[in-house]
């Protein structure tokens, strides 16, 4: 009888993704991210966050020189004007917090906002991080912890798509299906006076659940009196096809003389269609395979230099030997492209570019999955420990 060997521990990735969508295939959940239908995915746990987030960790952070802000901030939804708590009520001139303060604004009703906690805390850091690689774009955790009977924020509207990961207590949920105002970014402003195009939808997340919902979706959310709420908010910062745009023809400008050269602007009084013919060349140089292949690389290099490295190594770094397992470190955010000429690839991180041979490219394609030194090659040895020293590869325990 051939030995059971216990099934493979799940990636980063699929890790995230159950936490986040739970059962939902990735291809449907890629499309829901494509759509403006929001999604309600019950939990099965009322634990299912608890090892990503405590109330114990949030009073260890306010505890230390990092709690400040801009990262610190707070809202009361029944404030007159806008929600946002003034600074001077729970913060110091020089930004950081003034706790006695804080705690005196939330126990008369204040949310407590802590904005891109997966920058402090690595539960957070590794549950992004397996989400990134899958979106392939930056994610980040605001964490809202609000008191029993009260509101952080009015009716509004976020930026960017949200996923909500209810960690502790209950907080009921109003959604206005829809997009009355489309598709807004960080440079489209709140243009005021909108209104609903559907009734609100009414839902309660409690412990476990988790909630998906697109930018420009109306929402509102409160506590009941009895029990404080916790939740997660997961942004989801997926570039515009604006700011795309914008990187490609930035891009293109270095290498593209028609670009560089100056507009003639003696020509508005032509009309529209002289200006057409002027850049329609420059539009199909945009589309030209080269040019959105240097785009996409672009946003995967700004990716990997933007985010938390997550490298496989501490300080001190063993160097493995022929027979230690090894896998690319599961936290790294990496791309393996191939050299144009066909020959080689290279390895795209957050440090330096790494050229590769087509014996070292296949070498890290097998390492993705885990492998020894011998296994690979007895000339491999060398080059992992290369890796290694750089963070690129972790032991396989």
């Amino acid at each position: 009888m051939s030995p059971q060997h216990p099934p493979p521990a799940p990636t980063l990735a699929e890790e995230a993704w159950r936490l986040s969508f739970g059962d939902l295939p990735v291809a449907e959940g890629l499309a829901l991210r494509e759509g403006t239908a929001w999604r309600h995915f019950p939990g099965q746990d009322p634990d299912r966050y608890r090892h990503l987030l405590s109330i114990a960790d949030l009073d260890a952070f306010l505890a230390s020189d990092a709690a400040a802000r801009p990262r610190v901030s707070m809202a009361d939804g029944s404030r007159k004007g806008g929600a946002a708590v003034p600074e001077e009520d729970y913060a110091f001139e020089d930004g950081g917090v003034d706790l006695p303060k804080l705690f005196a604004s939330f126990d008369a009703g204040a949310t407590l906002v802590v904005s891109q906690f997966n920058q402090l805390h690595p539960p957070l850091a590794r549950y992004c991080r397996g989400l990134e690689q899958v979106m392939l774009h930056a994610v980040q955790a605001n964490i809202y912890l609000t008191p029993p009977g009260a509101q952080g924020f009015r009716m509004h509207y976020d930026t960017h798509d949200v996923l909500v990961l209810q960690v502790q207590g209950e907080k009921a949920w109003r959604i206005w299906p829809g997009q009355p105002f489309p598709n807004p970014t960080r440079r489209t402003p709140w243009p005021g006076g909108i209104e609903p195009v559907a009734e609100a939808v009414n839902i309660t997340l409690r412990p476990g659940d988790a909630l998906y919902v697109p930018r420009g979706v109306l929402h509102d959310a409160a506590t009941q009196d009895g029990e404080a709420s916790l939740h997660v908010t997961v942004g989801f910062m997926e570039p515009s096809f604006a700011a795309v745009l914008r990187m490609a023809v930035d891009l293109l400008e270095e290498s593209e003389p028609a670009l560089r050269a100056a507009f003639p602007t003696w020509r508005l009084a032509d009309g529209p269609g002289s200006l057409a013919a002027l850049a329609a060349p420059l539009a199909a140089k945009l589309a030209e395979p080269a040019a959105l292949e240097r785009t996409a690389l672009a946003l995967l290099d700004q990716l990997a230099a933007d985010q938390p490295a997550m490298l496989g190594r501490g300080l001190f770094a063993r160097d493995p030997q022929a027979d230690t397992r090894l896998r690319l470190a599961p936290g790294v955010l990496h791309a393996l492209v191939p050299e144009p000429s066909g020959e080689g690839a290279s390895l795209r991180w957050a440090g330096v570019p790494v050229a590769l041979t087509s014996q070292e490219a296949g070498w890290v394609e097998q390492l993705s999955e885990g492998a020894t030194p011998a296994e690979l090659d007895p000339e491999s040895l060398e080059f992992c420990r290369r890796l290694r020293r750089l963070g690129l590869l972790a032991e396989d325990c």
